[in-house]
């Protein structure tokens, strides 16, 4: 009497525990596309240095998004994808198609390699840039990551290979041509308007001195100027705290002549001419935000983006841009 020869649990549900992985990933992404497109806040604590949460300003920053397009939409459609990687070949009746079925595993299996393995470097990449780069951390971030590398390691050890030499150099090509591809879409990601000869605002090295924070060094080019006039002639309104880096950074954008013509609310007690009631009124959350045709704006905005949403029509020859 012959024995049959023990499959590892791996092997049997390694499919399954890669669709759920999957559907959380799924579920993560899609979460911070809605974000995104609504122009929410994450469920995220907020910093109290900063005044707004470390998700939030990661997903705010130039690496947030691609083509125009939030970079968690396309995280949501690898994970979809990766979701019919692993489970597509039960759809198949296995007594009655059993060949069928064989055949599918084996395609699938290669796809969630490739699947797997992208995601993964890709993923590496991303929290290289958060931690390194924007210094900040985001908890969904890490999740996902997390999810991908999983997926990675299960696509290996999920199933039993026939040759590991080739799915070796399949898995090598793959990261090289992840991490290639990656570095050339990221490549002007850290000065996003180099190309037209803007210039990134010096960020802060000192602490800030209440109650005016830090002093404003850039010099306001003309357009900044008639920017910040139409702003305040359309209702707008910045909040911010004197303490807050990024508003820093936003009346870096400006310059110290057009952030005059800003109609500015402090929210801290502690500032120049605090009104804290009014950020109550108004909602204010984090900082800095913006009050534009009545609606809550929360972040930092270039100068190209307020004036798009007021619908500013003068020359849009802006001198400053983010040094991320």
């Amino acid at each position: 009497m012959v024995r049959r020869r023990s499959v590892p649990w791996i092997y049997r549900y390694s499919r399954f525990i890669m669709g759920a992985i999957a559907v959380i990933g799924s579920l993560i992404t899609a979460y911070l596309t809605v974000i995104s497109f609504t122009g929410g806040s994450t469920a995220c604590p907020v910093d109290p240095a900063v005044g707004v949460s470390s998700c939030d300003l990661v997903l705010q920053s130039s690496y947030a998004k691609v083509f125009g397009l939030p970079l968690s939409l396309f995280g949501l459609l690898a994970y979809l994808a990766m979701v019919i990687f692993a489970l597509s070949p039960f759809l198949v009746n296995a007594e009655t198609n059993k060949q069928q079925r064989t055949q599918l595993e084996k395609a699938t299996a290669w796809l969630l390699l490739i699947g797997g393995t992208s995601m993964a470097i890709f993923s590496g990449y991303l929290m290289y840039i958060a931690f390194f780069k924007l210094n900040e951390s985001c908890i969904y971030c890490l999740t996902s990551a997390t999810c991908s590398v999983a997926l990675f390691i299960l696509a290996i050890i999920g199933r039993e290979w026939e040759e590991m030499g080739q799915v070796f150099f399949t898995g090598v090509i793959v990261a090289l041509v992840t991490l290639v591809g990656t570095l050339g879409l990221y490549a002007n990601a850290g000065s996003p308007l180099a190309s037209s000869g803007r210039t990134p605002i010096p960020e802060a090295t000192t602490a800030p001195q209440p109650p005016e924070g830090w002093p404003v060094t850039t010099t306001s080019g003309p357009d900044e100027i008639a920017l910040a006039k139409h702003l305040t002639a359309q209702g707008a309104v910045m909040y911010g705290a004197f303490w807050c880096p990024h508003c820093y950074e936003q009346k870096q954008l400006f310059g110290k002549e057009a952030i005059k013509d800003i109609k500015y609310i402090e929210c801290d007690p502690s500032g120049k001419d605090p009104q804290p009631d009014a950020c109550m009124a108004a909602k204010i959350q984090s900082y800095p935000s913006w009050t534009i045709n009545g609606e809550l704006v929360p972040g930092v905005q270039l100068p190209e983006k307020l004036a798009e949403m007021t619908k500013y029509e003068g020359s849009q020859n802006f001198k400053y841009t983010m040094p991320y």
